[in-house]
């Protein structure tokens, strides 16, 4: 080997060094900690407050001075971070997600399941950003460690009637997203110890309508469109013990093992919900009143829909 190629040797071995050095370096991220949870029972359904939803009168923004802090990149709605007068930082979504997004929030915190902290403002001005109608505010406490994305098709959950009631509600609510992406553990400190929250953290494509045809899918689908999401269609059939919904989004194999019974626990806990609930799940999303009526009036259908199912008879060939 002559001189030339021992320098060039010594040369490469020298680059690759360092980046065998960094890889071994390297540390494998540590799975999140935490009992799982995705849904805890309610004490009292009536009594809960879906105006005000999960973060109750306590957690409201301080509007009097708002401070921009970044914007963040991603997603099909503008997005940036601020800090509120209290000194509590905030996403706030701009645009057409940010009512739909408030409602589902409501909904299915009225249920039980764990969620974002949202609420919906009618009139922001953001400094350097412009004034905004509409305007969605999701918390970011300090004491939440955002840790990563859950999947749909594998989690602690499957088969658990919580699971299988939360892919009914997405169906319920027409949210076509159902994209892992969307998802989000939540690592936070519970009366019992560590708890890991299991959240959906992109609801806003929801209260639209999205076609079952695949080839149509990207052309007929719509996000806040209330009256979209009343003409759309809920049940399909009930096949033996099967349900079958009428879910035109993303991920909808995982609709094909619902159950009539799975049906029936989320129809329980659907009907403890007040028109009045329902109606203040959507009038907290700043949604104009004939809006409002309509899309409480779907959500009660729906229900009913769900309470009235019942295993068809299979009847055998002789």
């Amino acid at each position: 080997m002559n001189r030339r190629t021992l320098i060039f040797v010594a040369l490469v071995l020298s680059l690759l060094i360092p980046i065998d050095a960094a890889f071994a370096k390297k540390k494998k991220k540590a799975a999140p900690k935490g009992t799982p949870i995705l849904w805890q029972q309610p004490t009292d359904i009536t009594s809960r407050n879906l105006y005000l939803g999960p973060g109750g009168t306590d957690m409201r923004p301080d509007l009097r001075r708002i401070t921009f802090i970044k914007e963040e990149k991603g997603g099909y709605s503008k997005k940036y971070e601020v800090r509120d007068g209290s000194g509590r930082e905030w996403v706030v979504k701009i645009g057409k997600e940010a009512q739909s997004e408030t409602s589902a929030i409501r909904l299915l915190w009225g249920l039980g399941y764990v969620t974002e902290i949202n609420y919906l403002v009618p009139r922001v001005t953001i400094p350097g950003k412009g004034t905004f109608t509409n305007v969605r505010f999701e918390a970011r406490p300090d004491k939440w460690k955002r840790s990563g994305e859950w999947k749909w098709k594998s989690n602690p959950f499957i088969g658990k009637p919580e699971f299988q009631g939360l892919k009914i509600m997405m169906a319920l609510i027409n949210n076509w997203d159902l994209k892992d992406s969307n998802n989000e553990m939540l690592q936070l400190r519970g009366d019992g110890g560590n708890e890991l929250w299991y959240i959906i953290s992109d609801l806003g494509a929801t209260f639209g309508h999205a076609s079952t045809t695949p080839l149509l899918w990207r052309f007929t689908r719509s996000r806040n469109n209330p009256k979209n999401y009343a003409k759309s269609k809920f049940l399909e059939k009930v096949k033996g013990d099967r349900v079958v919904l009428h879910f035109g989004g993303k991920n909808r194999g995982i609709m094909k093992d619902i159950s009539v019974h799975d049906a029936q626990w989320m129809a329980s806990l659907l009907s403890q919900l007040s028109d009045d609930q329902i109606r203040d799940a959507f009038r907290a999303a700043n949604y104009r009143p004939d809006q409002i009526n309509l899309l409480a009036q779907t959500v009660r259908e729906r229900t009913n829909e769900l309470l009235s199912l019942r295993p068809s008879v299979q009847i055998g060939r002789n």
